[in-house]
């Protein structure tokens, strides 16, 4: 007969504890059931945090509060793909100028993106001092050069990558990877919208195509997909969403409040089904879309001189197509859409063709597509301080990474830079004509005030009036952030 087993003894922070079968199987179901308990509880939306937005399935873009008053209501961010050289544009370094022609001290191994570095290249554009301010902008971008006196500048960013695809993603998304949620889905999943008429969030890809990261910049991600970007172009519109021309609009209006009813009763006859609720929501803003579209994309009630001024009159189809699509992202900023996304450059095989990849031929690439953005970029800002919307509006002018401050060995353009890179901000909650950062004196690393593009993030969620931090989302097992666990809202530049 053999004796009857004892308690076990253990310790917890030096004490003692008995466990025998009896309790340790009491409390592992008691645990395992507390823990089928939460599961259930979070699926059913009854474990709610206070900072996560409360979303209505049936009307998920209704305008939600802030975590703190918010310096801005809306954010434009004109991202130009390709990785825009700042040494050529906004970053002025004398010493490229006395070091023409020489090696960059330091980095006589240095191997980048393409291969191994030449000597250091002088600027093939002239820098100046512009406005009252005297700030350096090179001649490349001349519409945008007289707005030095309104722009706060970043000089210090940093990338984790130098390639395009993964360097877009972490400017759109905070990660280099596919699959995380864009800013502008968790602006809008945070905020909703001042519009039912119009989506929360708006990307306009450019004129020449998509960039080369695609839908990844505006997606969903893991987040719900009604917060998903909607792609409209000012040429192309949106791609599904007109009327049959053999529907005229009585019958379609018809139509579309039967459809409605027959959603409504089918929605009451399942109650709770979040999922079904914010489908009927999707499908019924498109509808409304069929009307408010045409409205705000018809630009015929724009004045001549408006037009004049962004470029639609240009006969460079690309200039004038993208001047379009900057009256377009005003329009939807004065209709409250909460989030705009403007892509000048597009991507496309071949060296240089459609947006500002320059490793080869700089000089010959770059004044195509300074071109297509000066005059209209510049436009759009001039058209939003005239009409009071830089009040409310934060516009982020930003590129994936910088380029290197030498040519490429047998090149005569510049490799990826992700070490050092130029972005500006102006409007809501920014200091006007002011700097932030420094990069070294060839532009080549970010040397004071560091920052990256989680830090970038953070201060544009706080300028909405989110704290990054306290904006998550529970996916695979881990509370998720635009900035993941990095990121400090850059005070310094704040108005």
């Amino acid at each position: 007969m053999s004796a009857r087993p004892g308690p076990e003894v253990g310790s917890v922070l030096g004490g003692s504890f008995l466990l025998d079968r009896r309790s340790f199987l009491g409390r592992s179901g008691t645990g395992l059931g507390a823990i089928a308990l939460a599961d259930l509880l979070r699926a059913e939306g009854r474990l709610q945090d206070p900072d996560r937005p409360q979303i209505d399935p049936a009307a998920p873009h209704r305008a939600r509060a802030p975590h703190f008053a918010p310096r801005a209501k809306n954010v434009l961010v004109v991202f130009c793909s390709g990785a825009l050289s700042h040494v050529d544009t906004f970053d002025h370094k004398p010493a490229l100028v006395r070091h023409d022609g020489t090696p960059m001290p330091g980095a006589a191994d240095l191997v980048t993106f393409q291969g191994k570095q030449g000597n250091l290249q002088k600027s093939p554009w002239t820098f100046r001092p512009r406005g009252r301010s005297g700030k350096h902008a090179s001649d490349l971008l001349p519409h945008l050069a007289e707005l030095v006196d309104e722009f706060c500048f970043i000089h210090s960013l940093t990338s984790r990558t130098s390639t395009h695809g993964p360097g877009e993603n972490f400017m759109s998304t905070g990660f280099t990877l596919d699959g995380f949620p864009s800013m502008g889905a968790w602006a809008s999943y945070a905020l909703g919208s001042e519009n039912q008429d119009l989506p929360a969030f708006v990307a306009i890809p450019d004129p020449r195509g998509v960039p080369q990261s695609s839908a990844n910049n505006w997606g969903p991600g893991f987040l719900p997909a009604v917060f998903q970007g909607t792609p409209w172009s000012a040429s192309r519109g949106i791609a599904h969403l007109g009327r049959p021309a053999s529907v005229t609009a009585a019958r379609d209006l018809a139509s579309r409040r039967f459809l409605a009813l027959l959603n409504e009763r089918h929605a009451a006859s399942y109650p709770g089904d979040v999922e079904l609720a914010a489908r009927i929501q999707s499908y019924e803003l498109a509808a409304r879309m069929q009307v408010s579209v045409p409205e705000v994309s018809d630009l015929s009630t724009e004045s001549e001189a408006t037009l004049a001024m962004y470029g639609v009159d240009s006969p460079n189809p690309h200039k004038a197509g993208f001047a379009r699509n900057c009256i377009l992202a005003r329009r939807l900023l004065e209709k409250g859409v909460r989030f705009v996304q403007l892509f000048n450059g597009a991507y496309a095989m071949g060296e240089g063709v459609g947006n500002w990849d320059g490793h080869k031929h700089l000089a010959k690439q770059y004044p195509g597509h300074a071109e297509i953005l000066d005059q209209p970029a510049a436009a759009l800002v001039r058209d939003l301080d005239r009409r009071g919307l830089l009040a409310d509006t934060l516009v982020v002018f930003t590129t994936e990474f910088g380029r290197m401050p030498t040519f490429q060995e047998g090149a005569s353009g510049r490799d990826h830079n992700p070490d050092g890179f130029t972005a500006w901000m102006v409007g809501a909650g920014v200091k006007r004509g002011f700097s932030y950062g420094e990069t070294d004196e060839f532009g080549h690393r970010a040397v004071r005030d560091v920052c990256d593009v989680h830090d970038l993030h953070a201060t544009i969620l706080y300028l909405l009036g989110l704290d990054h931090e306290r904006l998550t989302y529970y996916h695979g097992g881990l509370e998720r952030r635009l900035t993941d666990v990095a990121g400090r809202v850059l005070t310094s530049i704040l108005a």
